[in-house]
């Protein structure tokens, strides 16, 4: 398992990980397997999502905020329970083939990390299952 660090700059944002990923999965020296991925937060979430066009991550944002509201009367005393319930709604974690030492993605798929509590420092742990 590797460990990758995503500074984030905003309160809600899409970042783009594919790259750090990929490194990582070099690092491992596998070639072909399944890479989890899993980040270490309550506050933040994993997807696979376009990363050509930014206005597809602006969209999937605004819209995720138009479903949890930041203020709705949340019990929650941190202020930031729509952080929570966004990460759960997307989730902590994915699944993506790896082949030829790198993430099996289509042509305008990318990993993205998804912050709903920034800026921070985000930790996501990449693992690498090898196929026989």
């Amino acid at each position: 398992m590797i460990e990758i660090r995503v500074k984030t700059d905003a309160r809600i944002e899409m970042v783009d990980v594919t790259e750090q990923v990929n490194e990582a999965i070099t690092k491992t020296k596998l070639e072909s397997g399944l890479c989890n991925l899993f980040t270490l937060h309550t506050t933040a979430a994993l997807i696979v999502s376009e990363n050509w066009d930014p206005d597809v991550t602006d969209d999937l944002l605004r819209q995720l905020q138009k479903l949890v509201p930041r203020d709705a009367n949340y019990q929650h005393s941190e202020g930031n329970s729509q952080a929570h319930i966004l990460s759960v709604m997307l989730g902590t974690s994915i699944n993506i083939p790896v082949e030829r030492g790198k993430l099996k993605l289509g042509r305008w798929q990318g990993v993205m990390l998804a912050e709903f509590d920034g800026p921070r420092e985000r930790t996501v742990a990449v693992t690498v299952i090898a196929s026989h």
